[in-house]
């Protein structure tokens, strides 16, 4: 059992209780003669956002084969309206003195579960899971807790060990990542006469955003005024950058089409998110023309891979590859595993 936990928080000494994995792994590392220090479990710090970004950018891997969420997806996270911050002390930070090796989080709300780890660190995955069951999880209406534990494709291991612990793996929710090598040439997509494309550092108007983005992800009536503090929160993060965020404005003055895309130059990658088309505009090949245009302006920078969180036919007629996607094991939690 985790303990030193006062409402959900871990006190600040806390020591993560191990596995007979991890055990075993230090055990080993130990008779090899390497000299160890144990991580230790302590809540999430706003302090941790760009920590926890530097984190992810040096454990990339080519191709997003280190399975941990890119740099963008996190900023993107953290600037999201729909983001509840109020469970941010709920997310687990594991680290060394010499830094963060691994991070258990949600996206949005509690009920979801997603695993960032060091690769000298895989397995401290157990423990992750086991913190997230007890501390990420959520109640359905009926009462009884749930949980969404979000497990890449291709980690096996971890796959058997959450279904060992009653987990069972959804069609449903799954989490693609798609990658695009960029060619030498970006082809240049046209749009309809009347139609401009330009950035928001061109114009920035929010009340245009949130109609586009309101519409665009088909939701009915007129945009809420309130939803203008939401486009505000989405330009909140560091890495936001109007330049790179891509719009088509309609011959009436509205916005049609709206791309963001999010660029991290360590790693010369970037990544799409949100994009979206008013249904009064759609099938007129604005979408395309945005994201080319976004991933030219990316390229002109140095990226050399685009990912997007998304496998649709849309973007593998423009070349995206399929890599990986995160599964959904999902879990109704009795109250005896609170006692282990």
């Amino acid at each position: 059992m985790y303990e030193g936990l006062n409402d959900g928080r871990l006190e600040s000494d806390h020591i993560v209780p191990y596995s007979a994995e991890t055990i075993a792994n230090y055990l080993s590392r130990i008779e090899q003669g390497e000299r160890i220090m144990k991580p230790k479990l302590r809540n999430y710090l706003p302090s941790d956002l760009g920590l926890v970004g530097d984190f992810l950018v040096a454990h990339y891997q080519p191709g997003n084969r280190d399975g941990n969420w890119l740099r963008p997806t996190w900023d993107y996270m953290h600037s999201h309206p729909g983001l509840n911050e109020s469970f941010f002390d709920r997310i687990g930070i594991w680290e060394e003195s010499s830094g963060i090796v691994g991070v258990a989080h949600y996206e949005m709300e509690l009920g979801e579960a997603f695993f960032e780890v060091h690769p000298d660190y895989t397995f401290l995955k157990e423990d992750m899971l086991i913190y997230a069951e007890q501390h990420l999880s959520t109640e359905e209406a009926s009462g009884r807790k749930y949980l969404r534990a979000y497990i890449r494709d291709f980690d096996h291991e971890f796959e058997k060990y959450a279904e060992s612990r009653g987990f069972v793996c959804s069609k449903k929710h799954a989490r693609p990542i798609s990658e695009l090598v960029l060619p030498e040439v970006i082809p240049s997509v046209s749009i309809p006469n009347g139609f401009t494309l330009k950035s928001l550092a061109d114009d920035n108007d929010l009340w245009k955003i949130h109609g586009v983005l309101w519409r665009g992800f088909n939701h009915e009536g007129d945009p809420p005024e309130e939803g203008i503090a939401w486009r505000k929160k989405m330009q909140s993060s560091s890495n936001f950058r109007k330049d790179l965020t891509i719009i088509i404005e309609a011959p009436s003055g509205v916005f049609a089409c709206f791309c963001g895309m999010w660029y991290e130059g360590i790693n010369r990658i970037a990544y799409v998110e949100p994009l979206a088309t008013d249904p009064d505009f759609r099938r007129m090949g604005l979408a395309k023309a945005a994201v080319w245009a976004g991933i030219r302006r990316c390229k002109n920078l140095g990226a050399e891979t685009i990912y997007v969180g998304s496998d649709q036919e849309f973007y593998k007629s423009m070349g995206f590859i399929k890599r990986f996607e995160a599964r959904c094991w999902e879990k109704r939690i009795t109250s005896d595993l609170f006692m282990e």
